[in-house]
């Protein structure tokens, strides 16, 4: 297949890009510049998913499109919000399939996203979802948890703080639950779903082996790295929601309250996606232990 890509040069992006090259298929990423990335083997357009235009050219010639772009913090003036970049870019896409006559488009959205969700992150993904579904396309959406792997902002914050000072931060108790998954488990889920027919129309809840709060999270990254005295840092969960609004506005404060909300409305799934896609996810420490390095050897 011919693949039309948005989000292709992404954290997640590069993963997948490389899963489908690995399956024979050839790849036309849309990007803003054709110089961001380094993948050679793919053909590059410069444009805008916020601009349909670009979405219609992007596709032209293509079996199949595939949306991944997502952010998960909005900057409103830069004009960088969950409208514009998972809506907006969304109803784009769509439009770029349908305008060529490709029946098959796969959708990047996110655990959680619900009809009612309480953050901006998940109504505007699942505003995306609604979108899809009504396209009449052949469409397969995935929501993941949270996603690890060598390029990740998550572990290698945690792992950033524990390098640097045997402190990591923790927001509340830290007993809030995650199920993380692979990136090069998301990838594979999504390659397959091009070979498999069965999961056209279908949404599917993605994650990882192992159910952890974040405790045992910042737990499993300080083995890895060799580290058994890091400091939990436990700050007030009434502050944090009394600072975050006010602070959250300025690029270097790291949170926003949608942030804090999702982690503790948690963010795990039964993995019956397993039955449909056939594998077994990488356990967490074992994935992280990959990529950040084989630390401490004792069990």
């Amino acid at each position: 297949m011919k693949i039309f890509i948005s989000g292709g040069t992404g954290f997640v992006g590069g993963h997948l890009c490389r899963e489908l090259l690995s399956r024979g298929h050839t790849l036309k990423l849309l990007v803003h510049s054709a110089g961001g990335s380094d993948l050679k083997e793919a053909e590059f357009l410069s444009g805008d998913v916020t601009r349909a235009e670009s979405c219609i050219e992007g596709a032209a010639g293509c079996d199949a499109v595939i949306n991944l772009v997502g952010i998960i913090r909005e900057f409103p003036q830069r004009g960088v919000t969950f409208s514009r970049l998972h809506v907006e870019a969304t109803r784009n896409m769509i439009e770029g399939a349908k305008q060529n006559g490709i029946r098959r488009y796969l959708q990047m959205s996110a655990l959680g996203s619900r009809p009612g969700a309480v953050s901006g992150y998940h109504r505007s993904k699942y505003q995306a979802e609604e979108l899809v579904a009504a396209s009449g396309l052949d469409y397969t959406i995935f929501r993941p948890s949270l996603i690890f792997g060598p390029e990740d902002a998550f572990v290698n914050m945690l792992a950033g703080f524990i390098r640097s000072y045997s402190v990591v931060p923790v927001i509340g108790d830290g007993k809030y639950r995650l199920q993380p998954i692979a990136a090069d488990d998301v990838a594979r889920c999504f390659a397959l779903s091009l070979e498999k027919p069965e999961t056209s129309g279908k949404s599917y809840n993605i994650c990882g082996a192992d159910r952890l709060n974040y405790l045992d999270i910042v737990d499993a990254v300080s083995r890895v790295l060799g580290r058994y005295f890091v400091l939990k840092l436990k700050n007030p969960l009434l502050l944090m929601k009394f600072i975050t609004p006010l602070l959250e506005r300025f690029s270097f404060y790291p949170l926003t309250s949608d942030q804090i909300t999702m982690l503790l409305e948690e963010s795990i799934c039964d993995g019956s996606w397993q039955e449909t896609f056939g594998f077994e996810p990488v356990r967490f420490e074992e994935g992280v232990r990959m990529y950040l390095g084989q630390g401490d050897k004792h069990p």
